[in-house]
């Protein structure tokens, strides 16, 4: 069998276009294409299989790649042809056909059957034209310039077949004397009308003379107007916030069910929710924070029902648990250890009084198999974590290092932990099924469902332990500081050792969302800009504002050299301190403060002794002692530099300027050839020399990871922006988070109908204050806003009156953006009689508080909300008339 490709690409001069064929999945041949003219590329190869997958890549005279696409090609052939002429296009993975053909689509044609398309002997040309179609009642149709094509007839349009979802095709006779222009367009199957053609010029296919070729037209991107493109409206709230009668106090995955309903009177179609693994480490409050999973596979007990468990609690305990669920339900937040402690009590007495049928059902073992690479680990963990009370592994008796063959018999019957390996893997079998029920009963409705992927792991969680190779265990990961907080963030998470991870094709990646995928449509991936590069700090920092981006450019000592700075250790990496930022910090407790914990050098300045010479040592020692207010400013000091030390290798040091050189007060005792040679390093070094970096970084592991899945991405991309990441996600497709009051440009705010299609748009996040409670952080603010983006006159009021409120709903449902998604806070907050009278409770994380008690619930129940048809049918109807249902 002969295939002739021919694609139309622009090259320079010392560049070439191949072609890599993968067969099988897995072997890839390269054939070189040879160049013709006018950009055209010609390749003649064998071939010997019925479907092909393939792609193209631009390469330099010395082989090396240059660019290359990251959706594949795939077609398949008829099979009386012997001979195909394959004209290609260049497949930009932003073409809409790549990142809308995805499991939205595939949910909201949950009923679709492929068409078969015939090829005839008589048939010249095979048009094939991916373009995802989200109404189920639209069709795709091709029309042109001779009678084979209705000459440009709407009703004599060639409807073609849709041979998969969003690949139509259609077979056809064309003459052979002449160059045929054609155009697509759609049709209304409930009509019968051909309602629109694709905009721009007329695409074009030459004659086809040889009778035993089949020309294939291997057309991309359906040229979409706006109308026509998939847009949603959907609800953010957290799993644990949803409130029902049912509850234990907390929000579980049946309760899903109840949202999904929510959301189809409301003609929502789209349920975010925040990161659902289990994150239980110490039974505490402080495993209510979501993003510190101890598994990034396995799911939290606190979204298991008790109620829906395949086995019922013993009738003698039914007195007691209801009890204990209506003290938790009646509470206005969640009481995080009462909630876990009771679920687990109750769990625990229903697997060991059904232990014996749970170990022999078929079901159950068959989950096991299929997830032991995970679950074994996860559960010989829980079973430690527990035995030693702690989940740092490095304090356990025994099995500090993992060892598959010591932890696999954790799961033979004969070992004494076996039982409670057991019910942690059953715990999860009940978890999975719930979940795997809300998920396909939501499908069912119509309604997507879009989850969170945390950007690192817990320190001591089961991937740091059984795989400690794959992160940068002797460093902490953050953010810079941004406008949640002037001290950056540290989340206490290790980095990626991403090197390490690309030997293996992003192997830990690409599992992580295939586990991801068995549930979720769509994925925001928290904190996308870790993929460019990550805020890393050593393990002596406590404060975010003591890290430095890696990978980076650094400052080497040749280049202080060359701008003529005078580089001074002590001077430039150790905290200043002299008499009077002694005094500033202090005041009349200076003597007593330096001389606990610093050196007097006896000429006006002073160093932290050994044993507090670093923010972790200083609050290690304030965990024992206490010194009141002088902590937090001790701390402060400590953070007094002006630039950061990287040792690269035994020999070699690199150094980062402090984030805000120019607000150090060290930075301040500079003198005025000094400040403005370390201004102009600073500017260098953040806004300048890294963007090459971080868009190379990005590019190397990102197209890998992504087309591992099939779910729609979207990315957090708030904060220090850097220049190479909105290019990155448009070259892959990715939307971007647009958060009204966080503008990435310095604006005071950001006005959702500037928009363009590839945003998520919302009016608050997770992180944020409540637009409830942003009305009264700065009035002046507020002021502006109620002129300038409400159009009201005079002042505003004291409060974000309901009418307001549902103007800024508006705002951000009337536009472009793919998705406009709202906090379930801010849909209520557009009825006086539902908003909660304790706005103050709705708030559900503060990142400047670090570790935040994470314990939001909605006031209401989903029952009562239902009901609630006013309401429900007032915000179908915003989202109906704003095209988004």
């Amino acid at each position: 069998m002969k295939l002739y490709l021919n694609i139309n690409f622009r090259t320079k001069v010392g560049e070439n276009l191949q072609v890599r064929i993968f067969e099988d999945g897995t072997e890839e041949k390269v054939h070189a294409l040879k160049y013709s003219d006018n950009g055209n590329w010609l390749g003649e190869i064998d071939y010997f299989s019925k479907s092909i997958s393939y792609k193209y890549q631009l390469v330099n005279n010395a082989g090396g790649v240059l660019d290359e696409e990251f959706s594949l090609h795939q077609l398949n052939f008829p099979h009386n042809y012997d001979e195909f002429v394959i004209n290609d296009f260049w497949n930009a993975k932003n073409f809409p056909e790549n990142y809308l053909n995805n499991k939205i689509l595939k949910n909201k044609l949950r009923h679709f059957k492929a068409d078969k398309v015939t090829v005839l002997k008589k048939h010249t040309h095979l048009f094939r034209l991916e373009a995802p179609i989200y109404h189920p009642n639209w069709k795709v149709v091709i029309l042109g310039n001779c009678d084979a094509l209705g000459n440009w007839q709407y009703l004599k349009t060639v409807p073609m077949s849709q041979t998969d979802f969003g690949i139509w095709e259609a077979a056809v006779e064309l003459p052979q004397n002449q160059i045929i222009e054609y155009k697509y367009g759609l049709l209304n199957t409930d009509s019968g009308e051909v309602f629109d053609i694709e905009y721009g010029e007329n695409r074009w296919a030459l004659p086809n003379t040889e009778k035993n070729i089949l020309k294939i037209q291997a057309d991309h991107f359906f040229k979409f107007k706006a109308f026509e493109m998939y847009h949603a409206a959907g609800v953010a709230v957290p799993v644990f916030a949803l409130r029902t009668a049912s509850g234990f106090g907390v929000g579980e995955f049946p309760d899903l069910k109840d949202l999904a309903d929510w959301a189809a009177k409301t003609n929502l179609s789209v349920l975010q929710i925040l990161p659902i693994n289990d994150t239980t480490a110490n039974y505490t409050w402080t495993d209510s924070y979501p993003y510190a999973a101890i598994s990034v596979y396995a799911l939290h007990p606190q979204y298991l029902s008790l109620e829906n468990l395949e086995f019922p609690l013993p009738k003698n305990l039914v007195k007691e648990y209801t009890a204990e669920k209506e003290a938790l339900n009646a509470l206005s937040l969640i009481d995080y250890e009462q909630m876990i402690s009771g679920k687990w009590k109750y769990i625990k007495i229903i697997f060991d009084e059904n232990k014996v049928e749970i170990l022999k059902d078929r079901n159950f073992k068959k989950f096991i198999k299929e997830n032991e690479d995970w679950l074994i680990p996860y559960s010989a963990f829980c079973v430690l974590r527990d035995k030693y009370k702690t989940p740092n592994f490095n304090d356990w008796k025994t099995h500090k290092k993992y060892i598959a063959g010591k932890i696999s018999p954790f799961f033979t019957a004969k070992n004494k932990d076996y039982e409670a390996s057991m019910l942690h893997a059953w715990v999860q079998y009940q978890l999975h099924l719930q979940l795997k029920d809300a998920i396909d009963y939501t499908h069912n409705l119509g309604i997507s469902v879009k989850g969170d992927l945390p950007i690192g792991i817990y320190r001591y969680s089961v991937e740091a332990w059984a795989e400690p190779e794959l992160f940068g265990m002797d460093f902490q990961a953050g953010a810079p500081p941004d406008q949640f907080t002037d001290l950056g963030q540290n989340w206490e998470f290790p980095t990626y050792n991403w090197e390490a991870m690309k030997e293996d094709g992003y192997r830990w990646w690409k599992n992580r969302f295939k586990a991801l995928e068995q549930y979720f449509d769509a994925m925001r991936i928290d904190h996308i800009l870790g993929f460019f590069r990550i805020w890393r700090m050593p393990m002596s920092a406590t404060q975010g504002i003591l890290g430095y981006f890696y990978p980076a450019v650094p400052v080497r000592m040749e280049e202080f050299h060359a701008r003529n700075i005078n580089f001074d250790y002590d001077r430039f990496c150790k905290p200043f301190i002299n008499d009077q930022i002694l005094w500033d910090y202090f005041g009349e407790e200076r003597d007593s403060i330096h001389n606990q914990f610093m050196n007097n050098h006896f000429d006006g300045t002073y160093t932290f002794k050994e044993e507090f010479d670093t923010q972790r040592k200083l609050t290690d020692y304030f965990k024992t002692n206490s010194y009141g207010w002088a902590e937090e400013r001790l701390i402060a000091l400590a953070a007094n530099v002006l630039f950061l030390q990287e040792q690269v290798n035994e020999e070699e040091f690199v150094y980062h300027p402090r984030f805000n050189i120019e607000k150090t007060d060290s930075y301040k005792y500079l003198n005025i050839d000094e400040k403005r040679k370390l201004s102009e390093l600073y500017v260098d070094y953040f806004f300048k020399r890294q963007d090459g970096l971080w868009y190379e970084k990005a590019m190397e592991k990102l197209p890998v990871i992504l087309n591992a899945t099939d779910m729609l991405i979207c990315g957090e991309d708030l904060g220090l922006v850097p220049e190479s990441v909105p290019q990155v996600m448009d070259r892959l497709g990715i939307t971007a988070l647009k958060v009204q009051r966080m503008p990435s440009d310095d604006i005071p705010w950001y006005n959702p109908k500037h928009a363009g299609y590839m945003n998520v748009v919302t009016a608050s996040s997770h992180d944020s204050s409540t637009l409830r409670q942003w009305w009264h952080e700065d009035r002046s603010l507020t002021q502006k806003y109620f002129h300038k983006q409400l159009g009201q006159y005079g002042t505003a009021p004291w409060n974000l009156e309901p009418q307001l409120a549902e103007m800024i709903m508006k705002q951000h449902l009337y536009n472009e953006a793919m998705l406009a998604i709202f906090p379930i806070q801010e849909f209520l907050a557009t009825d006086q009689a539902l908003s909660n009278p304790n706005m103050d409770e709705e708030r559900i994380n503060n990142p400047a508080v670090f570790p935040h008690y994470w314990r939001y619930k909605m006031h209401l129940n989903l029952e009562e909300l239902k009901n609630k048809e006013e309401f429900n049918n007032k915000i179908a109807g915003w989202v109906s008339d704003a095209n988004r249902n």
